[in-house]
């Protein structure tokens, strides 16, 4: 029985350790968390993720949490509606087979199908690799022989450090190395809810966009982007601090969800934003999926997306021999370099430089919006 050591126990890590557990290999999960996390931000899966979730078996349950469509509503910044947009025209633009759930329910489901040893609280100590196996240390003090080490432990992943090095040569800085930081940061939550009318709120502006998307108890979530002249200091700051800086000044629901964010600072996502570049996928005996590999931001979308269709196809060169891992990431590389670079486009969406560009922003929502309406 070949066995695998995968490292992280997000979306990518479970699908690898799913689809891998089905093709008859043995797996153990490393997660540096003491438990699972929560929450997190909307993930269409669409295309090649859609595909992927139905290989794995995982429609059932992700469509029994789907959080459907939804009317877009834009304001200005004390709260006034600006334009509305309808769903039709996110079910133009998603199609039939699609599906959209936080990013923790679709972890939920993974971690539902998946038959695996998860051990929590842990990470790597150590790794070395031979002609036949590689050896990984974990901090609970125990030593895995296995056929092949997956790094799935995201955008910071310290597997990639560990094997590929940074990609610097003084080490890992912002806007040097594998990972690239980007002068922007992002959050994510979930918020009480309660609008029966399954609206998305958003606020664009110079810089920045808010989204509040209420669809009611245990179903809604604000989002925040926003361009950011001292990244590490925002960070630092954490959540509560940081947005009350960049949005406090905005009306209409935002006060009343950064509150609600004072009570539990903590169920927040809250990070930079950075891509991964990487020459190539892997080494040896380990492969980087995910964030881990080829990080493409929140900006792009389809991070999800590409993390289940890179752990099933991943699964599907395995099985086909030779030069598995350099086949795979030749047919799926294509679809990684195409988003990374929606994302940097994507940038003038969530954070337009001007107010002239928001204007223009609107000008191309309500000819989206007028086509949907006729």
């Amino acid at each position: 029985m070949r066995r695998a050591v995968i490292v992280g126990a997000g979306v990518a890590g479970l699908a690898t350790a799913l689809r891998l557990g089905r093709d008859g290999w043995d797996t153990v999960v490393v997660e540096r968390a003491p438990q699972r996390r929560t929450g997190g931000y909307v993930v269409n899966l669409l295309g090649p993720g859609y595909d992927a979730a139905e290989r794995l078996g995982l429609l059932p349950a992700l469509e029994a949490r789907n959080l459907g469509l939804f009317t877009t509503v834009l304001v200005h910044a004390d709260g006034r509606v600006k334009l509305t947009v309808p769903a039709e025209v996110a079910a133009a633009a998603l199609g039939d087979r699609a599906v959209s759930v936080f990013r923790g329910d679709l972890e939920s489901a993974l971690y539902e199908a998946v038959h695996t040893d998860i051990r929590f609280g842990t990470t790597v100590a150590a790794v070395s690799e031979g002609p036949d196996a590689v050896e990984v240390v974990l901090s609970d003090g125990t030593t895995v022989t296995a056929d092949l080490l997956v790094g799935a432990d995201g955008v910071h992943s310290a597997t990639r450090s560990a094997v590929f090095g940074d990609g610097s040569r003084g080490g890992e800085s912002r806007g040097g190395g594998f990972r690239q930081d980007l002068p922007y940061v992002v959050a994510a939550f979930k918020t009480p809810g309660g609008d029966k009318d399954r609206t998305a709120t958003t606020f664009i502006g110079p810089g920045r966009t808010a989204a509040l998307i209420d669809l009611g108890q245990d179903r809604s979530s604000a989002f925040f982007a926003y361009r950011c002249q001292n990244v590490e200091a925002a960070l630092r700051n954490g959540p509560v601090a940081a947005l009350e800086q960049a949005f406090g000044d905005l009306g209409g629901g935002v006060p009343d969800v950064l509150r609600h964010l004072a009570r539990d600072p903590a169920s927040a996502y809250f990070d930079a934003v950075s891509q991964v570049v990487m020459p190539r996928w892997s080494n040896g005996r380990t492969v980087l999926v995910g964030d881990a590999a080829w990080c493409v931001t929140v900006f792009a979308g389809h991070g999800a997306t590409l993390a289940l269709a890179g752990a099933d196809q991943l699964g599907d060169a395995l099985n086909e021999g030779s030069d598995a891992l350099q086949r795979w990431e030749a047919g799926l590389r294509p679809a990684v370099t195409k988003r990374q670079a929606q994302a940097r486009r994507g940038m003038r969406q969530y954070a337009p430089p001007t107010r002239f560009h928001v204007w223009l922003g609107d000008l191309a929502i309500r000819a989206i919006a007028k086509r949907a309406r006729s």
